[in-house]
């Protein structure tokens, strides 16, 4: 099996991503996997995608950040242009969000190509047509309500502090574009006097999601992975975790300082995923990361969900290999499925 990740960039991959991982598993169990960034694609004469590509040169890794160094060294790593269309696998592993200013051209390079690339058999993963839909976080209003917080999306002052005061003055700001916890403000009642101020530094790049503010919040969210629409399990360990919060900082990213610790899967989690299930379907999504509070849906990230190793590290199963054997049962389906379409045509003739 021959799969392509699709990276903002190669240079700045980090060994702990989740990329990273499925790429060295993929390698460990057997598969080619290439490393292409938004500068790689070419659309060529032949009216096929074409991409300059890396791949490692070992057949077996046992550390991350060996298997990364390869790969991130032009002189080790395997460089070639290779066809897109080729590959039996393309993972759109890049995160628009973080394609600002001058690089603002890439955060739709990877769903461009990877329409083409469909288009010539190549199954791509997760759907770009799905993926266009969700470039911001008004994607996370179409899920339905009952698992969603309360939530107005505007620029208005007055429209906010109206929604504040809804709430007891007790809500979270932050941008309709971004990630990782940036601008990302909990307002409090002592907070409402620079209300005004906070509202013009979060809405400085565009719209401001105002939202409820959850109380469970202050325990921590948990953030479980879905894969082929289910929940990621795999050895009998769901491949999720609890981050939170330090001090007074209201993220919990890892990024922006959140610990981590064992995730409890209750029925409450299991029964908000089977909610958002039905539409993560229908849009393709293939590998998804669910950041739940209590009985609510904080965040869904269909880009570059991250934390299999978090995961991995409390339940002691490696849940890349389980990505790579889903990866592994679609090829085949597609191969059998395309074997016994030829046949029934050629019976027809």
């Amino acid at each position: 099996m021959r799969i392509g990740f699709f990276v903002n960039d190669i240079k700045t991959e980090e060994a702990k991503y989740t990329t990273t991982r499925l790429a060295m598993a993929a390698v460990n169990l057997g598969h080619e996997a290439w490393i292409m960034d938004s500068e790689s694609f070419v659309y060529d004469t032949d009216e096929k995608v074409h991409a300059i590509a890396r791949s490692a040169n070992k057949k077996s890794y046992k550390s991350l950040p060996n298997f990364l160094k390869e790969l991130q060294d032009n002189k080790k790593a395997k460089i070639e242009r290779i066809s897109v269309d080729d590959l039996d696998i393309l993972m759109l592993r890049s995160d628009p969000s973080q394609e600002k200013g001058d690089r603002s051209w890439a955060q739709t390079v990877g769903i461009n190509f990877g329409r083409v690339a469909m288009r010539h058999g190549v199954i791509v993963l997760n759907d770009p047509n799905g993926l266009l839909k969700a470039t911001n976080k008004m994607y996370f209003q179409l899920f339905p309500e009952e698992v969603r917080p309360k939530t107005i999306i505007t620029r208005s002052r007055t429209e906010i502090r109206k929604f504040a005061k809804e709430h007891n003055n007790n809500v979270v700001l932050k941008p309709l574009q971004g990630s990782g916890g940036e601008s990302v403000f909990l307002i409090k009642p002592d907070d409402m006097s620079n209300l005004n101020q906070i509202v013009d530094a979060v809405g400085r790049h565009g719209y401001i999601i105002a939202q409820e503010y959850l109380p469970k919040a202050a325990e921590g969210d948990i953030r479980l992975f879905m894969m082929n629409g289910q929940p990621l399990k795999y050895k009998g360990k769901y491949a999720a975790y609890k981050r939170v919060r330090r001090g007074e900082d209201i993220r919990s990213n890892l990024h922006a300082g959140g610990d981590i610790r064992p995730a409890e899967v209750t029925d409450e989690v299991l029964r908000v995923v089977e909610i958002v299930r039905p539409k993560l379907v229908l849009d393709g999504m293939f590998l998804v990361g669910l950041d739940i509070v209590g009985d609510k849906l904080m965040e869904i990230n269909v880009f570059t969900p991250g934390g299999l190793g978090s995961a991995r590290k409390f339940e002691k199963v490696n849940f890349a290999h389980a990505v790579i054997h889903a990866l592994e049962s679609k090829v085949r389906y597609m191969q059998y499925y395309d074997r016994n379409f030829d046949n029934i045509e050629m019976a027809t003739l």
